[in-house]
């Protein structure tokens, strides 16, 4: 019941095995590493956005190659690249938060996984 209602809207197969396998576990997993490296690198979050929207491509062309998808597909891209900056956002914003509060743990404290607040007492003698 679940793959049939958005066969056609999230993917185009029969079933939605290859969504989940390549979009989501392919693709996020490929989307966290390439967002994390630009986080590593202390680089701004618009850095991702190329390396993200490369990695959605990359899941398209996998689509098309092993599952018979459609290549040149805008609707099925944006789903994807909707899929990879979610994660990809996620994980800059997780890597971002745990920078700041182990490189400047006198500054910074982690309120979350996402994000960090100033300590009351930074930058008082």
């Amino acid at each position: 019941m679940f793959q049939g209602i958005f066969q056609g809207i999230l993917h185009e197969a029969d079933s939605i095995l290859p969504f989940l396998l390549v979009t989501v576990a392919m693709g996020g997993w490929a989307g966290w590493m390439a967002a994390r490296a630009v986080a590593l690198a202390w680089r701004p979050y618009l850095a991702c956005l190329p390396a993200l929207l490369g990695v959605a491509a990359a899941v398209r062309f996998i689509h098309f190659a092993l599952f018979s998808g459609t290549l040149l597909s805008v609707p099925y891209f944006a789903i994807d690249a909707l899929v990879v900056l979610a994660i990809g956002s996620a994980a800059f914003r997780v890597t971002r938060a745990r920078q700041m509060t182990t490189q400047y743990r006198w500054l910074y404290a982690r309120t979350g996984p996402f994000t960090w607040r100033e300590r009351p007492d930074a930058g008082r003698p």
